[in-house]
């Protein structure tokens, strides 16, 4: 996915405004720096979301070899 290109404005009382245009060139949203901040620190990476999986597989693989060797102790 593409990440889609932003042209920064300002408004009227002076705040500064992002610009997304779609694939034509045409502006599809306008949002303040501030709300697009929020909306890009809330979303993961893709880099993020892969390392979050591997993690919990890593932790899964760890809780079963542990039930293992306890199981093999008695």
């Amino acid at each position: 996915m593409v990440k889609a290109r932003r042209t920064t404005h300002r408004s009227k009382a002076g705040r500064k405004l992002y610009a997304v245009r779609d694939s034509k060139g045409r502006f599809k949203d306008i949002q303040t720096y501030e709300r697009a901040q929020r909306a890009d620190l809330a979303h993961a990476s893709l880099a993020e979301v892969k390392a979050r999986a591997k993690k919990k597989v890593a932790k899964k693989t760890a809780k079963k070899t542990a039930k293992k060797k306890v199981a093999k102790k008695r």
